[in-house]
């Protein structure tokens, strides 16, 4: 599926070969750490030709995977969207063997949230799905505490104020209500098109219904299907396709 781009920055380089993150990338390159064709190389941002030179890193010769992955996975409850953890808790990571080492998510999600988590190498698509201008839907059901009432519920839709400023206007609805004496909760199907942290929790509690549970069910037009927590499916070429139109690639 699409194979790498003829050039790349040194720094993206190293990150795709699964030597480190970018920003550690950085680092490396600028220690010396790092030569392109036998010569030391320190600026991180130096473009190669993917083909042509030789990227050498601590002595180790650095070969890209030959084609980029796109794996789709039902993120589970306690588990980190992270690589490693200092506190040795789970990550998602755990549940996916033989990714290519430049795998990383396309956003996150919290530890208690579960549901649609995209991860892929190809840098361009990635950045592309996370960037504002490209509006991509993120659609949510949440389990909430109370009873909520469509005043609220309005300004969410009409864009609400947070701590990092206000919210881009919301698409909210009350699937399903019920109570146990005092304990009223209500399910809701909520879609944003932005990706801050703990956005849909945050939003929720400004407006009086805190999230007791939070699942992403759909992703720039993904959805779960059949898959159970924990599972994962690669992307189909023509699913690749889809979304690399949908952000203009």
């Amino acid at each position: 599926m699409n194979a790498p781009e003829p050039q790349m920055r040194l720094n993206r380089f190293l990150a795709r070969c699964g030597v480190a993150s970018r920003r550690h990338s950085d680092a490396l390159i600028q220690s010396g750490a790092v030569r392109v064709n036998g010569e030391v190389v320190a600026e991180p941002g130096r473009v190669v030709a993917v083909s042509a030179d030789q990227v050498e890193c601590r002595g180790r010769v650095l070969t890209l995977p030959g084609q980029y992955e796109y794996v789709l996975l039902h993120k589970p409850a306690g588990y980190l969207v992270t690589r490693t953890d200092p506190r040795d808790r789970p990550t998602v990571f755990d549940l996916l063997p033989d990714l290519h080492p430049g795998t990383v998510p396309v956003g996150r999600l919290d530890l208690d949230t579960t549901g649609l988590l995209l991860l892929t190498d190809d840098g361009a698509l990635g950045h592309r799905l996370l960037h504002p201008r490209f509006v991509i839907a993120k659609r949510y059901e949440a389990i909430v505490s109370g009873d909520p009432h469509e005043d609220q519920l309005d300004r969410l839709r009409a864009g609400i104020a947070l701590g990092d400023g206000p919210t881009a206007p919301a698409q909210v609805q009350v699937e399903e209500r019920w109570s146990s004496g005092w304990h009223k909760r209500a399910r809701l199907s909520l879609c944003i098109h932005e990706g801050r942290k703990r956005q849909v929790r945050r939003m929720l509690r400004a407006v009086g219904y805190p999230v007791r549970q939070l699942t992403r069910v759909e992703f720039a037009g993904l959805t779960l299907g059949p898959l159970v927590a924990g599972q994962y499916r690669r992307l189909s070429p023509g699913e690749v396709r889809r979304l690399k139109a949908e952000v203009g690639l």
